[in-house]
């Protein structure tokens, strides 16, 4: 059955909402830390130029952590930033938030089940037989 789709104002899909309801800066800085396995201040403001005051960035950086996209360690006087999670990891838990927002709404489930089948079936036939085999084999773990 072909569902309706709309969009409610404001209303994002949920893999594009993280990301920009950051600040540009926030943003380009978690793009440097994807590409870096650390960064400090002093090393962002000599990639961003003087563009971008010092202290700011230092700003910047303590906010992405205090939101936990990045962690942080002292390294002399200075912190030394990384992401927290990869791009894929932080997809992947947008995507478990937004079912178990779903699964815990307090309704019926299997609507929800099916309409999980046919937005897979929809995308490509193939992954329903992926879907077959990741239930399958979660089904294997519990019985263990």
């Amino acid at each position: 059955m072909k569902t309706p789709r709309f969009t409610l104002f404001g209303f994002r899909r949920p893999c594009e909402s993280v990301l920009p309801t950051l600040g540009k800066l926030e943003r380009e800085l978690m793009n440097l830390a994807w590409r870096s396995d650390e960064i400090s201040v002093r090393d962002v403001h000599r990639q961003l130029g003087e563009a971008v005051a010092y202290t700011t960035l230092m700003t910047t950086l303590d906010r992405l952590y205090k939101k936990g996209l990045l962690t942080r360690r002292k390294d002399g006087r200075a912190f030394v930033y990384a992401a927290r999670y990869s791009p894929e990891e932080l997809e992947q838990g947008i995507a478990q938030d937004v079912i178990e927002v779903l699964l815990g709404r307090g309704g019926e489930v299997e609507p929800v089940l099916a309409c999980i089948v046919d937005a897979v079936s929809e995308h490509d036939r193939g992954l329903l037989d992926e879907l077959d085999r990741l239930v399958k084999e979660k089904r294997r773990q519990l019985q263990d």
